[in-house]
């Protein structure tokens, strides 16, 4: 998913993650501030459990989140940006999901299974579910849900070769592929299969996204799509007494520094983009906290290949050898991130972070490889950066300077995040900041989003094509997990490295300022949060 945190995302982005996107933004000397960190959290989340425990929980009551960018549709087909997907994920549920740790659980399926042969799918719903409206979930539902998804593809487009979906009876599903796809299972977790009523249940396409009913613990009441967004407790809700919280409102806060002041002064409950240099600070407040959690997202310098300078591969390595990403993690992430090696966060498997031989800081050898560029003297270009993100303001500086050193004047162009999104996706950059981010915990959540140039993104808008990469691409999605799927990976990204068609700067953790007062919020890998045990004490 696409992140502009995000993205990537495939966002974001977070990413994907993303993709796509959302401009988003963890440096520590060695990882050992941000293991650190993660184990202050789960301390704190077992914490709040114990509370929730010998407590009885405050019930009711209206939750504000501050998000940086607005909801414009709740399509979950057609949406992949993180300021979307975090709103479609309230109203609509997958058959399965993923937890905080990012494992694979049942949801709207009490069981799942599959066959010996990697073919069948069999899913099981729970019994009694309702959508928002009170009319019955069946294995219907789910079957319209899935074959439109088929038919309308969209930016996390179902890859897998669908053979079948049939509804075997009321609660069950059965989904046959034609051939062996190792990513299913993760992918039907992503927020774009949620389940959707049988033919709308009789609206038009068109009404029903405008007034959306799902299983969701919450029901759109009101939506501006420029501005912000109003939930309702879903009261068909198939988690008996949840959510807790009467509404949930969605509030555009654009800018950092004023989300934070929105923050302190109680005016939102929490926020869902901090800057990393702010982390500090609202986790020392005194009516403010930090949650924090690992997450699937890799914060990254891209590159347009179809721009001239960076359609020249050593020109790419030349200016990956000339960032220091190590001092460019430790001087912005404050130990909430780790320096990255890899395209793929250390919370993914098979991210081979540790074995890969990167591009390591190296001024000298930079020179030496422009010199073998077709731009040998250097030249200028210009580095893309969405607006009101003040690390990604930071890392644009470095990165200008670092260019500098060896002959490339990089120019910072600094646009709002709406005009950002419809540059990139048209080409219309030659570098740029932002996030991938995986939407499912498989290696091919990002891999596939950043490297298939005949995909959704074309590789993220680099359009950066390799054949042996396309076709490790596939052999690593017919390959079942193990040593012999991790091979794969280690050769896709390493060619990667190699070629640089984006430089992996850091993987930051997932940040939300939040005030004191509140407890039960579940922070997810991709960025997400759960609100259904969200409770207020006043």
């Amino acid at each position: 998913m696409l992140k502009h945190k995000a993205s990537f995302k495939k966002s974001l982005g977070l990413g994907l993650s993303a993709i796509l996107l959302m401009v988003l933004v963890a440096g520590c000397s060695g990882g050992n501030a941000g293991n650190q960190n993660k184990e202050a959290q789960q301390n704190t989340n077992q914490s709040a459990n114990q509370n929730a425990d010998t407590n009885e929980p405050a019930v009711g009551g209206t939750f504000v989140y501050g998000r940086p960018a607005s909801v414009n549709s709740f399509d979950l087909h057609n949406q992949i940006t993180a300021n979307n997907a975090f709103a479609i994920d309230k109203v609509f549920e997958s058959l399965i999901t993923f937890d905080s740790n990012g494992e694979i659980i049942d949801w709207l399926a009490e069981s799942h299974s599959i066959s010996d042969d990697g073919l069948t799918y069999t899913f099981v719903l729970r019994d009694g579910l309702k959508f928002s409206n009170g009319t019955d979930v069946t294995a219907e539902d789910a079957v319209f849900s899935i074959q439109r998804h088929l038919e309308v593809g969209g930016p996390l487009a179902i890859a897998a070769k669908v053979k079948e979906v049939k509804a075997q009876d009321d609660r069950t599903l059965v989904i046959t592929l034609e051939e062996p796809y190792t990513p299913f299972i993760s992918e039907l977790s992503n927020f774009s299969n949620g389940i959707i009523p049988n033919n709308f249940g009789g609206a038009s396409e068109e009404e029903f996204f405008k007034n959306p009913v799902g299983t969701g613990p919450f029901v759109v009441e009101s939506w501006d799509p420029a501005g912000d967004v109003t939930f309702v407790k879903n009261e068909n809700y198939w988690q008996e007494g949840k959510p807790y919280i009467d509404k949930l409102v969605y509030k555009l806060i654009q800018d950092d520094s004023q989300a934070i002041n929105q923050l302190k002064a109680g005016e939102v409950d929490a926020i869902e983009s901090l800057a990393l240099q702010n982390a500090n600070e609202i986790k020392q407040g005194p009516d403010t906290a930090v949650l924090t959690n690992g997450s699937w997202v890799t914060e990254q310098l891209f590159f347009n290949t179809l721009d001239e300078h960076f359609s020249d591969v050593h020109v790419r390595r030349a200016l990956a050898l000339a960032i220091d990403r190590e001092g460019l993690t430790n001087a912005l992430t404050f130990g909430y991130a780790q320096t990255a090696n890899s395209l793929l966060p250390t919370a993914i498997p098979y991210n081979a972070n540790d074995t890969i031989k990167p591009l390591n800081f190296d001024v000298a050898a930079a020179k030496e490889e422009l010199a073998k560029s077709a731009f040998p003297n250097g030249f200028t270009t210009k580095l893309l950066v969405a607006s009101g993100n003040s690390t990604r303001a930071q890392e644009a500086q470095i990165i200008q300077a670092a260019g500098k050193e060896i002959g490339i004047n990089i120019e910072i162009e600094s646009i709002e995040l709406a005009t950002f999104r419809e540059r990139f996706f048209a080409y219309d950059y030659s570098i740029m900041l932002n996030s991938g981010q995986a939407d499912s915990p498989d290696a091919n959540s990002i891999i596939a989003f950043q490297t298939d140039p005949e995909g959704f993104s074309k590789s993220y808008w680099t359009h950066y094509t390799n054949d042996e990469v396309t076709k490790l691409l596939h052999e690593g999605q017919k390959t079942l997990d193990g040593e012999d799927r991790a091979a794969v990976y280690s050769s896709l990204l390493q060619i990667l490295a190699d070629e640089a068609p984006y430089i992996p700067l850091y993987y930051p953790d997932i940040l939300k300022g939040v005030r004191s007062s509140v407890e039960g919020l579940v922070v997810l890998p991709n960025g997400s949060l759960r609100f259904e045990e969200v409770r207020i004490h006043k």
